[in-house]
């Protein structure tokens, strides 16, 4: 199947469902020629944001627009039962300012939306510090000043963890994206490069790093369109839609995740 654009908060070079919506984070998504399927782009994390985007894919020779779906009955309920109704501002993006999530608990997402319900199930893991980000010369830079920037945190042993990062370059999201589990690292200290090639990063720019502690499904979905970007258009190996944990053949996600950020100026 050949794929199509979606805006959703940066570009993503391959097949790419939805980057993690905080506010006005977008990526841009590639899908299959799935025409019709509701795509769902939702995130509850620890800063008392939820935010749910729903759209609704196109065949890959159509506009490239992405209709959003309006009128939709959003709802996310934690694991002692109570629910937050989410409510719709601009077209297909519902919102709570109620719900803060808390780490270890788990978190039920239900969409009815054109007569069917869509359902998923995500579990909020433990918070790990972001220590520090740094900036480097670019080993790669043929000369110039362009600098490269890398991140560092503990690593808990014991405890099976994965993590997600966007990075912002002077309020601008990369198209990268950054995705890495323990299963090398436990109970280490971990500096993992941010390597990108979308936007070059020189002295006096601003880098903020947002650092998320995922569950595994969210971790399969991103690995996944990791490993399809980094193929890239020649890679010989045709992009198929990622691993959903959402029911009823609706393209996207569902995290519920840990979060923080830093900021550096680059020297």
């Amino acid at each position: 199947m050949k794929t199509k654009n979606i805006s959703f908060s940066t570009a993503l070079m391959m097949l790419l469902l939805p980057v993690i919506i905080s506010c006005q984070k977008v990526v841009d998504l590639k899908l299959k020629d799935a025409s019709g399927q509701l795509v769902v782009e939702a995130n509850v994390d620890n800063n008392n944001t939820s935010i749910v985007k729903l759209s609704q894919n196109v065949a890959f020779t159509s506009t490239n627009t992405y209709p959003p779906v309006s009128g939709a009955t959003v709802t996310i309920s934690d694991q002692s039962g109570k629910s937050y109704t989410l409510s719709e501002g601009i077209a297909g993006n519902y919102s709570s300012g109620q719900l803060q999530g808390i780490s270890l608990n788990t978190y039920n997402l239900t969409v009815q939306t054109g007569g069917k319900t869509y359902t998923a199930r995500s579990t909020m893991p433990p918070a790990i510090a972001l220590d520090t980000i740094t900036a480097k010369n670019d080993e790669f830079n043929n000369g110039k000043d362009r600098k490269e920037i890398s991140v560092s945190y503990f690593d808990p042993a014991g405890i099976k963890n994965q993590y997600l990062f966007l990075m912002y370059v002077n309020g601008v999201q990369v198209n990268g994206i950054f995705v890495y589990n323990d299963d090398l690292t436990d109970g280490k200290h971990v500096t993992a490069q941010l390597r990108q090639d979308d936007i070059d990063v020189y002295p006096g720019d601003v880098v903020k790093v947002e650092m998320q502690c995922i569950d595994k499904a969210n971790y399969t979905y991103w690995f996944t369109l990791e490993q399809q970007q980094q193929q890239g258009p020649g890679g010989g190996v045709t992009p198929s839609n990622p691993p959903s944990n959402l029911s009823n053949n609706a393209l996207g996600y569902f995290s519920a995740h840990a979060t923080q950020t830093k900021t550096i100026v680059v020297k």
